[in-house]
């Protein structure tokens, strides 16, 4: 079963008929909300999560990364797509690009990030060499280019921990780590995802270029922020459409 984690400017999925919700426990804790099951188009029944809740009141430091992914896994989740909203570093990631990352440094340093965790746990070192799903992500640049919608194929996601925004130097920094784009939900996700051997990949919105460059050499503007979002999300759904309706996936869909 696929799934889709919805964060800033995606809260529910256009075209989605609901078939089901489903409360999940966990022993993590709660996730940031119920479980959304639907079809789109009369596809594959996939699972829609808001990743700030269904009303955004968890701010990226407060969201339960670990119950969200245990519960996605526990009711036969094995593919996920991540949707984001990012800041562009890179030149070439202005307001409005879409991008299909394929590596990300955490700047995070207190968020629950394993579950191998506590005394009854082995140590376990899972491979983080390619952190994103090779057959997810090809499968989202596919369902994109179906669409005509031009994509950034690769880029290094920079993970901070929010919610503030980051400082004109903070992001010098992070150019200089190689980073091409800024967002505060990447990781831990991404790792727990890879701890439950879930094929998952990200699908990034830019929103605005990032503290310090371009258009932000002062200040970020919120507001064009939000302008963008509800500009360029309609791109997001009609790629998740294609994606899940099951005609473009090149690994046997859901």
């Amino acid at each position: 079963m696929q799934a889709i984690i919805g964060g800033t400017g995606l809260y529910q999925l256009t075209g989605l008929v609901v078939t089901r919700r489903q409360v999940v426990r966990t022993p993590y804790g709660e996730p940031s909300g119920a479980l959304t099951y639907g079809r789109i188009d009369g596809g594959p029944e996939i699972v829609f999560l808001a990743r700030h809740g269904y009303g955004h009141t968890l701010a990226p430091h407060r969201i339960n990364y670990r119950a969200n992914i245990w519960a996605l896994h526990e009711v036969g989740v094995r593919r996920v797509v991540s949707v984001a909203t990012v800041g562009g570093i890179a030149p070439h990631l202005s307001a409005g690009a879409i991008v299909v990352p394929d590596q990300i440094i955490d700047y995070t340093t207190d968020r629950p990030r394993t579950f191998f965790d506590g005394e009854d746990q082995p140590v376990t070192h899972v491979d983080m060499t390619q952190p994103y799903g090779a057959a997810m992500r090809r499968d989202l640049l596919a369902a994109a280019q179906a669409c005509g919608i031009e994509v950034v194929d690769g880029g290094v996601y920079g993970c901070t921990p929010g919610p503030r925004l980051e400082t004109a130097a903070e992001i010098r920094r992070m150019a200089r780590d190689g980073c091409d784009m800024v967002g505060m939900t990447g990781m831990p996700e991404a790792a727990l995802a890879r701890e439950l051997e879930l094929d998952y990949a990200a699908l990034c919105l830019v929103t605005n270029d990032a503290a310090g460059k371009g258009a932000s050499v002062d200040q970020i503007s919120v507001e064009g922020m939000h302008v963008v979002v509800e500009d360029s999300m309609k791109n997001v759904h009609r790629i998740l459409a294609e994606l899940v309706s099951g005609r473009c996936s090149a690994s046997g869909g859901a």
